[in-house]
C-alpha cells in the first residue's frame, strides 16, 4: 500500500540548496595581476555556465598563488584611511597612457587605489583655466587576495572597488533607469512538477541518500538569469555570486561564521509547514536619503547598502508557484531581518558580500552622474571609460544544479527558489536632501584636484 512522502521517508524532511562540488582547475593569471579563473569570487563558474562553490581542499595555496600575481600595492596606498580621492578624469588618462605604452594597467589602477566603498561623488566644473572633474571617495586601503579569489583590504578583509566594475556602472548608468540590475536563481515549472511526481514514489528503504538523489535529478538546473548588465562581466559575477552564497548560508551548506546568523533550516518550524515551501531571498538596495550640497556639486551615499528580503512561497502537484504575500513574519523573513542585522559583519567575513555592495555603491554614484548629466556641468570627456577600455570578461553564469539534503523532523519538502539580487539606482538617487556643509568637502579638496590621479 503506498504512502504518502511525509511518511515514507520515516519523518525526513528534504531540503534542497545548491550543488557544493565540481570539476576544477588551476587558477590563471593574467597580466596585472587580474585573476580571471573560473573559481574567482567565491563562486566557480565553468565553460557551459554551471555555477557552483570552489572546493576548500587547496583554497590557501590558490590564495597563495594568486597572491603572487599581484603587484605591491604602493608604499602611499598601503595605510587605511577614511577618505581616498580619484579623479575620474585622471583615471581615464591613466588607461591611456598604458594603452599607448602596450603596457598593462597597474594593479593600482586597476583596484582604483584601494577604494573600498564609495562615500562620496564630488563635481568639479571647469574653473581658471582648469579643466573640470568628477572625484570619487571613500575609504581605502593596501590589498591581498582573500580564499574567495576576490582582492581585499589588507586590515579590513573588505573587497576594493575595481575598475571593470566602475566601467559597467557608469556605461549601463542610462539603461538602469526602470528596469534596474538584477539576477537570480530560479528553479524551472517543469523541474518542480517533476520533483513533485518523484516524491509521491520515494519509500523509507531507498533511503535519504538514494531520495535525495532521484529528487535531485527531478529538479535538474536552475536557470541564472542577469539583467541589466552584461552577463559576462565581472560586476554580474559579483551579484551571483552573492546569490549564490546567500542561499548557502540560508540553507545550512556552510556556516555562516557569524554569531548570531544560523541558517534557515536550523530556525525552521518544520513541524508547522503546511505545504511545500520555496523561500525567496533576494538581495536589494538599504540606502537612506543620499546627502548634497545646495549646488548639487557634492554628494554623500549614505546607508549599510544592502539588505536581505524574503517570502515564503507554496508549490503544487503541477508545479506553479503560489506567492507567499510578502508576509515579513515567515520563518524565511525572520532570517532576512537576521542576515540585514549580521550584513556588516558578514562582509567582513565573505567577501563575496562586500563585493556586491561594492556594485551597489557605483551603481548608484554611476546614476547620480547620469540623472543630473554631471559630465555635462562638469565638461568631462572620458572617452577610455565611457567607450574604449575593453573590461575583462567572464564564463556567463547560465545554471545551478541542484542538492537535496534531509532533516529528521516534519515532512514536506523546502527548497532554494527565486529572489536574487535586485537594484534600482535611479530610485536611489532621486531620493535626496540637502545638507548643510556639504560642499565643505569639495571646496577643500579643490585646490588637489588635477594634480594627481588620485590624493588622500
Amino acid at each position: 500500500m503506498q504512502r504518502r512522502f511525509a511518511n515514507r521517508l520515516a519523518g525526513w524532511t528534504a531540503v534542497f540548496a545548491v550543488l557544493a562540488v565540481s570539476s576544477w582547475t588551476a587558477p590563471e593569471l593574467q597580466a596585472g595581476g587580474l585573476i580571471r579563473a573560473p573559481a574567482v569570487g567565491g563562486v566557480y563558474i565553468d565553460a557551459e555556465g554551471v555555477v557552483t562553490a570552489p572546493p576548500i581542499d587547496g583554497a590557501e595555496a590558490l590564495r597563495a598563488t594568486w597572491q603572487q600575481g599581484l603587484e605591491p600595492t604602493p608604499a602611499e596606498m598601503e595605510p587605511l584611511t577614511d577618505l581616498r580621492f580619484v579623479s575620474l578624469r585622471k583615471l581615464d588618462e591613466q588607461i591611456a597612457a598604458a594603452k599607448q605604452a602596450g603596457e598593462p594597467l597597474p594593479d593600482a589602477v586597476r583596484y582604483l587605489a584601494g577604494l573600498l566603498r564609495v562615500k562620496h561623488v564630488l563635481v568639479y566644473p571647469p574653473k581658471d583655466g582648469q579643466p573640470g572633474d568628477i572625484v570619487l571617495a571613500g575609504p581605502a586601503e593596501g590589498w591581498k587576495v582573500d580564499a574567495l579569489g576576490n582582492t581585499v583590504g589588507m586590515t579590513t578583509g573588505r573587497p576594493v572597488l575595481m575598475l571593470d566594475d566602475l566601467v559597467v556602472a557608469l556605461r549601463t548608468a542610462e539603461t538602469s533607469n526602470g528596469p534596474g540590475v538584477s539576477c537570480s536563481i530560479d528553479p524551472t515549472k517543469e523541474g518542480l512538477a517533476r520533483a513533485q511526481k518523484v516524491s509521491r514514489t520515494l519509500t523509507a528503504d531507498q533511503g535519504p541518500m538514494t531520495a535525495a538523489r532521484r529528487l535531485e535529478q527531478a529538479f535538474g538546473r536552475q536557470v541564472v538569469t542577469v539583467n541589466g548588465v552584461p552577463a559576462s562581466s565581472h560586476f554580474a559575477r559579483s551579484l551571483v555570486a552573492a546569490d549564490f552564497r546567500m542561499k548557502r548560508l540560508a540553507m545550512g551548506m556552510e556556516p555562516s561564521q557569524v554569531a548570531g546568523l544560523p541558517s534557515y533550516l536550523e530556525t525552521l518550524n518544520t513541524r508547522a509547514v503546511k505545504a511545500n515551501l520555496l523561500p525567496r531571498w533576494w538581495l536589494a538596495a538599504d540606502y537612506e536619503p543620499l546627502a548634497r550640497d545646495a549646488e548639487g556639486l557634492a554628494w554623500e551615499i549614505r546607508g549599510q547598502g544592502v539588505k536581505c528580503q524574503a517570502e515564503e512561497d507554496f508549490v503544487n502537484d503541477a508545479g506553479e508557484v503560489k506567492r507567499g504575500g510578502g508576509r515579513g513574519d515567515t520563518d524565511a523573513g525572520k532570517w532576512a531581518a537576521t542576515m540585514t542585522e549580521k550584513f556588516d559583519e558578514l562582509a567582513d567575513h565573505d567577501s563575496a558580500f562586500g563585493h556586491v555592495r561594492n556594485a551597489f555603491d557605483l551603481s548608484v554614484a554611476a546614476a547620480i552622474i547620469a540623472m543630473h548629466e554631471l559630465t555635462d556641468v562638469a565638461k568631462l570627456d572620458t572617452p577610455h571609460l565611457s567607450a574604449e577600455y575593453q573590461p575583462e570578461e567572464y564564463n556567463v553564469p547560465k545554471y545551478v544544479a541542484t542538492q537535496a539534503t534531509f532533516l529528521k523532523r516534519g515532512g514536506k519538502w523546502v527548497v532554494t527558489a527565486s529572489g536574487g539580487v535586485q537594484l534600482f539606482p535611479w530610485q536611489i538617487a532621486d531620493d535626496q536632501e540637502e545638507v548643510a556643509n556639504l560642499g565643505k568637502l569639495r571646496t577643500e579638496t579643490a585646490s588637489k584636484a588635477n594634480k594627481a590621479w588620485w590624493w588622500q
